[in-house]
């Protein structure tokens, strides 16, 4: 039988994997309670049914896919309608969030008796005709969630404990996003420098890779990096607060929180990284 999944929420992400398991004859529930209209726009687009919170509990598997810093209070405020439900769906909380913060999560699903798996995202949205977005998933329930790889997604079980999907999840962002931090950041300091020009040429002449990679990365973080302000900070907390580098990874949220003001607000930073970009 075809299996129901609710998704919350409809955001870049969340819509992204619901269209694929719609593309995939799957029906699949989410709840547009305090989203925004262009929200409820990408839910229709994606082919996603909207309910109240209650009948989120009449799918097979739900799956939380929300900012890191709205994880834990998604599961709180799920927990009512769960503990009542008398068919218990599957909870896969996919955010980027520390293992101490998913142990935390784990235990506010697990009081209500539903199957928790712990899980991490690694890749883009989904989009039609292409497959690059791969879900890590642990723990005991963890195999359960595999059933959707055949319905479009790409599951990946971990051996482990439970939390080793979200020690992936945080060490891989922790490269990928704590790079272009660093780049973002000698970008503005080389423009306030006066060595711009002279950085982006030994770049091409001596790393082209990291030009390449930057080049690209940087200009497709700016709408992003409101986002990745509470997931550096989970990272850094991930590292472990006696670390020297939990502060290189606090600082890198502290500047994805200062240029997602920028852009926003004004677009000086932004303005100078596109300069250095683009010249």
């Amino acid at each position: 039988m075809t299996p129901i999944v609710a998704i919350i929420a409809p955001g870049n992400m969340g819509s992204g994997v619901a269209q694929r398991l719609t593309e995939n004859k799957v029906k699949v529930l989410t709840s547009l309670n305090g989203r925004s209209e262009a929200s409820a726009k990408r839910a229709r687009a994606a082919g996603m049914t909207a309910v109240f919170d209650p009948q989120l509990t009449e799918a097979d598997f739900l799956l939380s896919i929300v900012p890191p810093g709205d994880a834990l209070g998604l599961a709180k405020r799920l927990s009512p309608v769960l503990t009542e439900a008398n068919k218990k769906p599957v909870y896969i909380d996919c955010n980027a969030v520390s293992p101490n913060t998913m142990l935390e999560i784990a235990d506010v699903i697990g009081a209500t008796g539903a199957p928790f798996v712990a899980a991490g995202i690694i890749g883009p949205p989904p989009k039609p005709g292409v497959n690059r977005t791969k879900i890590y998933a642990s723990g005991p329930a963890a195999p359960l969630f595999a059933k959707l790889n055949d319905y479009g997604l790409m599951v990946r079980v971990l051996d482990g404990p439970l939390t080793a999907a979200s020690a992936l999840k945080m060490s891989y962002a922790g490269i990928t996003k704590g790079f272009t931090a660093l780049g973002a950041a000698m970008m503005l300091a080389a423009a306030r420098g006066g060595s711009a020009e002279a950085l982006k040429a030994e770049l091409a002449d001596s790393r082209p890779d990291l030009l390449a990679y930057l080049s690209n990365q940087v200009p497709a973080m700016y709408s992003k990096a409101y986002r990745w302000v509470a997931e550096m900070e989970e990272i850094s907390e991930f590292v472990g607060k006696d670390k020297p580098e939990n502060e290189m990874m606090m600082a890198a949220a502290r500047l994805y929180e200062r240029i997602a003001a920028d852009y926003e607000g004004g677009t000086k930073e932004v303005g100078a990284m596109d300069k250095f970009i683009k010249s």
